[in-house]
């Protein structure tokens, strides 16, 4: 007798994470209307800078555009706020079957948040390209709140929440017993309950009450602790041009900032931009006590009818990401600028920055030599016999300047907390929320103790990326590492 076992067919992660990223991106819509207006003005302002790409018959123009019309349509980031380690970890849990991994930490305390943040992403180039969807995660830090009566009553209510449902946690563990895989035949439950928890929910987990204090308190505390569910407060595609889109945004009677957070515009982006439409208004209902049920059939009548400000539409641009060297120069001119228009208008602050940011090199050249940006080598053209001496010059120079190598500035994949500080802020109705939160300094231990697991560093991230296209290059052209090796690295 033959028997006959069919193996289990688990599904491939880079799949699962696009399919569920278009799950949510398809929820968010149905929940903001106004965020699908926001995709359409950002998928034609792509269209028509990559038709100007097209028209110059170039692979990129001098800002650096490599990417394909696919990967924008698809690219987006989220942003979830948390409220225990538990809740952390399970996230965790669930990104790891998508693929996406905890790299880089962020202080918001600096900003008057009382949370930090790290952000779940593909750690392959592979897998970026397949889809960088990524999420801005944060997680209360109660410690800081300086209101002991705010912190029991956030506390309290996270303490009673539970934003996972049992099919989920089941399949949680069942994949992990796999070595965290995830059978085909579960990736829709999968996606339906791991999106039930990023959904909004119009009946809040809080009291009235509870919710004013709090909110009194800081708004980011209410939303975070008074909801049934740790809410996707925005859902952010990638644009080619923010001053465009956000020209465009305005046009079309859009509430948008005043300002764009990050560096000024320059002919060789770096880092990254990003605005947002104000948050919208959401309607909610609130018991009157904590003795009244949530849960079955309410009628309207028995909750309080309020609003809620927390989900809004951002925008981001990409640029190249940069060295350490090249971090502390933009963190110096960041300060130096914000020093400089302090009580200024936006459009005298938008002035100071650009003049402030000019000690910035904006040539991709003066940028590589420098050691402000890092750089994937890539080969554009075989070569045979080649016949370098290194006493005219490096070796990859030489190589760069016969075209036979190409030095493309590497994408900044991740955040920066004054930018994303800069657009909560904006959506938050308080004068006095930095008052409420005090600054004890980072604490990436404490992160990653939270999450139970580490976290990648960027610097070291894109340093390895940058370091394996040299070795690359250097083996389909027969030099060592240390030949190729640039002087500034």
């Amino acid at each position: 007798m033959i028997s006959i076992t069919t193996a289990s067919t688990y599904a491939n992660k880079d799949v699962l994470r696009t399919r569920f990223a278009a799950a949510m991106s398809s929820m968010y819509r149905s929940e903001v209307p106004l965020y699908g207006d926001l995709i359409e003005i950002v998928r034609n302002t792509n269209k028509s800078v990559l038709n100007d790409v097209n028209a110059k018959a170039q692979p990129s123009d001098s800002r650096g555009i490599n990417v394909t019309i696919e990967r924008l349509s698809q690219e987006r980031h989220g942003a979830i706020r948390l409220g225990t380690p538990y809740e952390l970890r399970i996230i965790k849990r669930v990104f790891e079957l998508l693929g996406m991994y905890p790299i880089g930490y962020y202080d918001l305390s600096i900003a008057g948040l009382p949370m930090h943040a790290t952000c779940f992403r593909p750690l392959e180039i592979s897998s970026l390209d397949s889809n960088p969807f990524r999420v801005f995660t944060t997680l209360l830090r109660p410690e800081l709140l300086v209101s002991e009566n705010a912190r029991r009553i956030s506390l309290d209510l996270l303490d009673k929440r539970n934003i996972f449902s049992n099919v989920l946690l089941k399949i949680l563990d069942e994949a992990e017993v796999k070595g965290g895989r995830l059978n085909e035949d579960k990736t829709e439950i999968f996606i339906q309950e791991a999106l039930s928890a990023f959904s909004w929910q119009p009946i809040a987990a809080a009291t009235f009450d509870q919710y004013e204090i709090l909110k009194a308190e800081h708004p980011i505390l209410a939303d975070i602790a008074c909801f049934k569910s740790a809410h996707i407060n925005h859902l952010t595609p990638r644009t080619l041009d923010i001053s465009a889109v956000d020209l465009a945004m305005k046009r079309a009677g859009m509430a948008a900032k005043d300002t764009v957070e990050g560096p000024p515009a320059r002919e060789c982006p770096i880092l990254l931009r990003q605005t947002s439409f104000l948050a919208l208004e959401e309607a909610v209902r609130f018991r009157w006590n904590e003795n009244q049920s949530i849960d079955g059939d309410v009628s309207r009548g028995a909750l309080i009818e309020a609003s809620h400000r927390a989900r809004f539409g951002e925008i981001e641009e990409r640029g190249a990401a940069v060295t350490q060297k090249g971090r502390e120069l933009y963190d110096r001119l960041l300060r130096e600028s914000q020093k400089q228009r302090a009580g200024t208008t936006a459009l005298k602050a938008a002035e100071i920055t650009t003049k402030v940011f000019n000690e910035f090199l904006d040539t991709w050249r003066e940028l590589r030599l420098q050691n402000l940006i890092y750089c994937e080598f890539k080969l554009k053209k075989a070569a045979t016999m080649l016949s370098l001496d290194s006493k005219n010059g490096p070796i990859l120079e030489q190589l760069i300047s016969m075209n036979v190598v190409e030095a493309v500035p590497i994408t900044y994949e991740d955040f920066l907390p004054f930018s994303a500080a800069g657009i909560f802020q904006s959506n938050l109705q308080s004068s006095n929320s930095s008052q409420c939160v005090s600054q004890s300094g980072a604490d990436l231990k404490g992160l990653e103790e939270a999450m139970n697991t580490s976290i990648s560093d960027l610097d070291a991230w894109y340093s390895a990326v940058q370091m394996k296209s040299l070795k690359d290059v250097g083996k389909s052209l027969g030099f060592t590492l240390e030949e190729l090796m640039p002087s500034y690295v």
